[in-house]
Order: C-alpha cells, then structure tokens, then sequence
C-alpha cells in the first residue's frame, strides 16, 4: 500500500488511479506528462521531520512515504542516495555571496545522479514483472540503468547517441546491458527507443515520459532540506537538458510545503547551454513549451543536450512558480567552471554538473542573487564521466603537468621555470 492517490496530467489535469498502468494521459499521448499525487494529511499523521531523523537507513529509500513504492517493497542493493553536500566557503567568497553548498552527485554507484530515477524505474519494474528495461539516453541515465539494473540482474536495452562519451558507453557495455549505438541525436535515439518499447513490451524508463522518474529524482532535492535542517536555501541552480531533475528539486519543495515541513520554497534557477537553450528561449519570450517546436542542440554539455526537452512542462513550472529565472551559459564558461567548481570546493563535476556554476556566475552578474543568499549548486554528475573535457578545462585555464628527467636538478629547473 502507497500513499499515492493518483496521477494527473499536466496538462488537462485529467486524474487517473494509483495503479494506472499508462504512462502517459491518454488525451494528450505523449506530451500529457502526469503527475504523481499523495495523501499528504496520512502521509504526516506518520512521517515526521523527527522519524525522519531517526530512519537509520541513509539512503534515498528513507523517503519512501513520499514515492510510489509499498513499504515492503524490495529495492536494489546498491546505495543509491546519501550524497554529500560540501560548504564551499572559497565559492562564496570568490562571488560575494552569504553561503553556496555543492551537492556532489558524482558520488552516486554510476557517478551521477540518475541512478535515484533508475533505482525507481528498476522497482516499478519489477513491480510490473517486466523482462527488459529501456531508455534512450546521452549517457548518464544509461549508465545509471545499466547498473542499477545489474545489482538485480534485470535485463537492459539502451539506447545512445553514437557520440556519447567513450566513458560512458564502457559503463553500459561492463554491466551488461545491451547497448544500442544510434547514428543521430538524442532525440532520434528517443524516437527510437520510444518505438521499440512500444513494439516489443518493454518496460520504459525514459524521462519525461515514465512519471515515476520525477519521484526518484527528487530525493535529492529532499536531501538538500534536510542537510539544511529544514531551513531552505534562497536558490537552487540546477543544469537542465530534458528537464526532468530540476522539476523533481521542485517537486520536493512542494512535498516539503505541503506536509508544513518547510513555509517558502527557494528560487530556483534553470542553466542551460547557448548551444542546447531551448527552454532559456521559452522563458525569455513566453512561448508556450507545449507547442514551441525542437531546436537543434549542440553543446560539449552532452548530459543537458537536448533538441526538445521531454519533461519541459514540469522544467518551466519549477522556475516560473518559485521566482526563479532561465539563464543560458556559453560552452567555454561551462568548460571553465569545473577547474574552478573543482578548486573552490574539492567536487570534480563533469561539464552539465559544472554548468551551475557557470549559472550562479551568470546571476551573480545580472543581480538575480545578492550577497545574503544561501545558494545551493547541484553538482549532477562525475568529471570522470567525460575526461576529454576535463582536460580541455584545465588547459584553457593554463595549468599543465609539469614533464621533467628522473632527477632532481630537473625539477629544481622545471620549477625555476
């Protein structure tokens, strides 16, 4: 037995029973995205702040009143969840700003945060006694269902850009999964993988379609409230490509809100590539994502690269309704955000876990922050994840190894140099 009371469409707000078998509103096919709803009143007549505190379990499970899974339901063994969340006080410093935290997704089993949607995508799989698993992704969200799946030897078909990152297809091929390498974008890996769930049954994990996904992705956002003590940030910065975490950080703002756990929600701001800006362009002109057509995306950010965001409704909601902003951030600023992110803070983020910096930089400069803010800056994913960029990063900032003879005159004169 859940909580959940049902799923409602976001766009129609037509409602359907807990245990609708869809994934989509009918009416609206695949853009009639739903949403997952609880009985919040019995929800808090058991689940406190302070049973909370005392769940000695650490992981993203400890939640599990707030997601669509039975108590006594078996989740995978791995320990998804318990991300750290560092002090920058350097990052602070350097911008003028009261406090700015980084929440190290890098920390994850696959190194990013996806793995919170998979573990729930594995579950309700298993639920539903599905053979196979699928999604389509840049590489993250593959990776993350790869090994997750494995943890329970659960079947995967993954389907990737053939141009991901040579890093994340060799975590996709060591866990077993079968491993699609599509030659377009991800969006035509999307289409794909769509077409061949449909085809041949297979349970789809993709974001923006499957609602589940929201709800595992925004334990993170319960963890930062938490760590917090239940004292919200003033903003959130969160990269965004599909738009599926950021709408799960504010979708536990608003689980937050409505148990009385927290009284505001903080702002929360959206950073996308000026190669990949999709929904910085909706924002910045009030077009209506429902109907804005792709556009054609190209940033070395591949985990937010995105023609057409999937879970767009839910991305714009979370800025618009918490007074948060939009902003777009060139590749080169994102490049330079993680020898800087790394060095003010210790977290080796790769380019999309970067990117927030990039964005709270942005900000900073616009006057959307001041100095008394308390800034969150979600770091999604590892710089082991794509090492090519990393070393373009340090190298655009002028640091390099230094190649010296085995012995010590040799380096008394590299250093002298």
């Amino acid at each position: 037995m859940t909580f959940v009371t049902g799923l409602t469409c976001v766009i129609c707000h037509k409602t359907y029973p807990a245990d609708y078998a869809g994934y989509v509103c009918s009416d609206h096919g695949n853009e009639g995205i739903l949403d997952v709803r609880y009985d919040y009143e019995r929800i808090g007549a058991t689940f406190t702040r302070d049973t909370l505190a005392g769940n000695r379990d650490r992981t993203m499970w400890r939640y599990r009143p707030l997601m669509p899974v039975a108590p006594d339901a078996a989740v995978p063994p791995l320990t998804v969840g318990a991300t750290p969340m560092y002090d920058a006080t350097p990052l602070a410093a350097t911008l003028g700003l009261s406090k700015v935290w980084v929440k190290d997704e890098g920390r994850q089993p696959t190194a990013s945060l996806k793995d919170r949607a998979s573990a729930m995508a594995v579950v309700k799989a298993q639920e539903r006694g599905a053979d196979i698993v699928t999604t389509a992704s840049t590489g993250n969200a593959a990776a993350a269902l790869a090994g997750i799946a494995a943890s329970v030897g659960q079947r995967t078909v993954i389907f990737v850009p053939a141009s991901a990152p040579e890093a994340k297809i060799a975590q996709l091929l060591a866990y077993g999964s079968t491993v699609v390498l599509v030659n377009g974008t991800y969006g035509e890996a999307f289409d794909l993988c769509m077409e061949a769930s449909a085809e041949y049954g297979w349970y789809n994990r993709n974001t923006g379609y499957n609602p589940f996904m929201t709800e595992g992705k925004k334990t993170a956002g319960l963890e930062i409230l938490e760590d917090l003590k239940w004292e919200p940030p003033d903003a959130i910065f969160v990269s965004v490509g599909d738009g599926s975490i950021i709408g799960g950080i504010h979708k536990a703002m608003k689980d937050a809100v409505a148990l009385g756990w927290i009284h505001r929600q903080p702002r929360i701001f959206g950073i996308q590539s000026a190669g990949s800006d999709y929904l910085v362009q909706a924002f910045e002109s009030g077009e209506d994502v429902l109907t804005k057509p792709p556009i054609s995306a190209d940033t070395v950010a591949d985990s937010i690269s995105a023609d057409l965001p999937r879970d767009r409704i839910k991305a714009m909601a979370a800025v618009t309704e918490t007074g948060g902003s939009y902003l777009r951030v060139p590749d080169a600023e994102i490049l330079a955000a993680i020898p800087t992110l790394a060095r003010g803070s210790g977290v080796f983020a790769e380019p999309a876990g970067a990117a927030p910096y990039a964005g709270l930089v942005a900000a900073t400069e616009q006057g959307l922050v001041s100095s008394d803010d308390r800034v969150v800056l979600l770091a999604t994913g590892s710089g082991l994840k794509d090492v090519a960029s990393a070393m373009k990063s340090v190298a655009a900032a002028g640091t390099k190894p230094l190649r010296v003879d085995p012995n010590l005159d040799a380096l008394k004169a590299a250093f002298n140099n």
